[in-house]
């Protein structure tokens, strides 16, 4: 969804925005944004915190699994056991 507003600049060219922005962003107080300028373009993005990322893991594997690929990995670089 995207959406567009005006936003106020204040005096030391700090951006205000509001609480349904930053809420639509997932921006929470206490958390970090990057800043790119693309084309003239700044975009923000929210920088997703540890605990963002271990509630959403990338892959879901077993422990035994885990072990396995640990093992493998330890024997090709010959530091197993």
């Amino acid at each position: 969804m995207a959406s567009e507003t005006i936003l106020k600049v204040g005096k030391k060219g700090e951006i205000f925005t509001s609480k349904e922005l930053r809420a639509m962003a997932k921006i929470r107080k206490g958390g970090q944004v990057k800043a790119k300028v693309v084309d003239g373009k700044m975009i923000i993005e929210t920088v997703p915190s540890i605990e963002d990322l271990l509630q959403n893991p990338v892959i879901s594997i077993k422990v035994e699994e885990a072990e396995a690929l640990s093992e493998e990995a330890q024997k090709e670089e010959e530091v197993y056991g």
